[in-house]
């Protein structure tokens, strides 16, 4: 929330390309120096959406299969870079869909977005509102079915691959509920396709110390070689 007021912070990371859930519209943004090379934004509420920010050479554009019902599950062509790629951004926040309402965005969406996912080099990433911790809560559409056919697609997490850590046994959480250091979670992912683990050198989650004051998130920035 408020991003126009802090997100000057992210920038000291020098981020190619930035997903930020609960973003206000851009039109709210203007005094906000991004200097971005395109921008797309997600969303019925203006003060609460899903943003994604390209810097340099990357340029963003929607493309032209968005299921808008999946909220929020945005496909969006990644060029001007070292690759092409599809880039999947994520807010994983549905209250209409009651039995379907978080992790099972995500699993509508692997379905619905299936064959380019099978088929593309990919990332997904954003606020998946999840973790394996919960799965007793979510039968229909839990997170382990999530990793299960996203690494049936050859698509895997960028956090647990470099870490090597089991999901659900994170030592590094990227979300305090209320703020508080004592209920740390790890519910924000970056999912790649092989192509991109290949690459992989450096998977960071910021230090509560650093972001409390701004967020009850902490980025997650995934860098990778080519």
């Amino acid at each position: 929330m408020a991003f126009r007021k802090k997100g000057h912070l992210i920038q000291n990371e020098e981020p190619d390309i930035l997903i930020v859930p609960e973003c206000e519209h851009p039109d709210k943004l203007l005094n906000l120096a991004l200097n971005a090379t395109s921008t797309l934004w997600y969303g019925t509420n203006k003060n609460k959406g899903l943003a994604v920010f390209s810097f340099g050479r990357y340029v963003l554009k929607e493309m032209n299969d968005h299921n808008v019902e999946l909220k929020l599950f945005c496909p969006i062509h990644v060029t001007g870079g070292e690759c092409d790629f599809k880039l999947f951004a994520v807010w994983a926040n549905n209250p209409q869909d009651w039995e379907y309402q978080y992790i099972g965005q995500v699993w509508k969406a692997i379905h619905y977005y299936e064959n380019i996912l099978s088929t593309e080099q990919i990332i997904i990433a954003g606020d998946f509102n999840s973790n394996i911790i919960w799965d007793k809560l979510h039968r229909k559409a839990s997170h382990t079915m999530v990793i299960d056919m996203l690494e049936s697609l050859g698509i895997f997490s960028t956090y647990h691959m470099h870490n090597n850590e089991a999901q659900g046994k994170e030592l590094h959480s990227t979300f305090h509920l209320y703020r508080h250091e004592n209920k740390p979670y790890h519910i924000d992912y970056c999912f790649a396709s092989q192509f991109f683990i290949e690459r992989l050198i450096d998977v960071e989650v910021g230090q509560f110390r650093n972001w409390t004051l701004y967020s009850d998130h902490k980025p997650l920035i995934v860098t990778f070689d080519f």
